[in-house]
C-alpha cells in the first residue's frame, strides 16, 4: 500500500512539473501581453523567480508608461535580484528610481538597490570600483530615508565596506614597511608618509593602533640605517612617533615589540651622542 502511494505521488509530482514547464513555455509564446503579465507575476509570487525575470524581461517594454509599468519595473529588478544577478538587479533599480522616484516603491528599490552593489563589492586585496560604488548608493539611502526598517542593515553594511577599503590602505603601508627592512630609504620614506595619510584619513578606524606602531617600526629602521648627517634628525621623529603611540594607546598591544625597538632607539641615540663628541 505505501509503495503504491509513493508511486502515485511520483507520478503526479512530475506530471505537476510538466503541465508547469509547458504553461511556462505557453506564456513565453503567448501575444496576449495581459496574460503574460499575469503569469509572471503568478511565478514572482510562488517564488519561482527565474522564470518571473525572463517573463518580466520580455514584457517590460511593452508596460512603460502604463499603469502597470511601475510594478513590472520593479518586480523585473528584484527578481534579477533574488536570482543572485546583482550586476542586473542594481542597475535595474537604478533604472526603477530614475522612472519612478516617487514610488512607495522606491525606498526598498534605494535599498536593494545599494545592497546589490554591496554584494559585489570584492574581497579588500582586489579592485574596490563597486565597493566605492556600494558606499555611494548606501550613503544616499541613508540620507534619504532616515526612518527606514532598513536603515540599521544599511549602516552595518557601510561600516563593513569602510572598514575593507581601509583594510586595503594599511595593508598597502604594511608592505611598504616590509619592504623597508630591505631596501631602506624609499620604502621607509613611502611606509612613513603612507601612515601618516591613513592615520589622517581614518581617524576612528580600527586599524590605528598598529598603523602608529608600523610608523614607529619604520621610523627607527630609517633612523638606524641613515647616514651621520641625517641619523639625528630621524632618531628624533623615531622617538616622537614611540610617544605618539604610547600616548594614543598606552596599553597597546604591541607594547614588547615596541619596547625592543625603543631600546634599540636609545641605543642609537646614546652611540650618536659618543660620536658627536668624537667629532668636536
Amino acid at each position: 500500500m505505501f509503495w503504491k502511494i509513493a508511486r502515485y505521488s511520483v507520478i503526479l509530482f512530475f506530471g505537476l512539473v510538466v503541465f508547469s514547464c509547458s504553461e511556462y513555455q505557453k506564456a513565453l509564446k503567448d501575444t496576449d501581453v495581459s496574460r503574460r503579465y499575469e503569469y509572471a507575476q503568478k511565478m514572482y509570487d510562488e517564488g519561482d523567480y527565474k522564470k518571473a525575470n525572463r517573463l518580466f524581461e520580455a514584457i517590460a517594454p511593452q508596460f512603460v508608461g502604463k499603469p502597470q509599468g511601475e510594478r513590472v519595473m520593479f518586480f523585473l529588478a528584484d527578481s534579477y535580484y533574488q536570482i543572485g544577478d546583482y550586476n542586473f538587479a542594481g542597475y535595474q533599480f537604478e533604472r526603477f528610481l530614475k522612472s519612478y522616484p516617487r514610488s512607495d516603491k522606491a525606498p526598498e528599490a534605494a535599498f536593494l538597490g545599494a545592497k546589490s552593489y554591496y554584494m559585489l563589492s570584492p574581497r579588500y586585496s582586489l579592485d574596490q570600483t563597486d565597493t566605492d560604488k556600494a558606499l555611494t548608493k548606501l550613503q544616499l539611502f541613508i540620507n534619504a530615508y532616515p526612518e527606514s526598517e532598513n536603515l540599521p542593515e544599511a549602516n552595518a553594511m557601510a561600516q563593513e565596506l569602510t572598514t575593507k577599503k581601509e583594510k586595503k590602505a594599511f595593508e598597502i603601508a604594511k608592505q611598504f614597511v616590509k619592504l623597508g627592512e630591505y631596501y631602506v630609504l624609499d620604502y621607509n620614506l613611502s611606509a612613513i608618509s603612507s601612515l601618516d595619510n591613513f592615520v589622517n584619513d581614518h581617524p576612528g578606524s580600527i586599524y590605528r593602533e598598529e598603523a602608529l606602531f608600523q610608523k614607529f617600526r619604520a621610523t627607527v629602521n630609517l633612523a638606524v640605517n641613515s647616514t651621520f648627517r641625517k641619523r639625528k634628525e630621524r632618531l628624533d621623529e623615531a622617538l616622537v612617533a614611540y610617544e605618539n603611540l604610547m600616548r594614543s594607546y598606552p596599553e597597546t598591544e604591541f607594547s614588547d615589540d615596541a619596547e625592543k625597538l625603543y631600546e634599540v632607539l636609545q641605543e642609537e641615540l646614546s652611540k650618536y651622542t659618543e660620536l658627536e663628541k668624537l667629532a668636536k
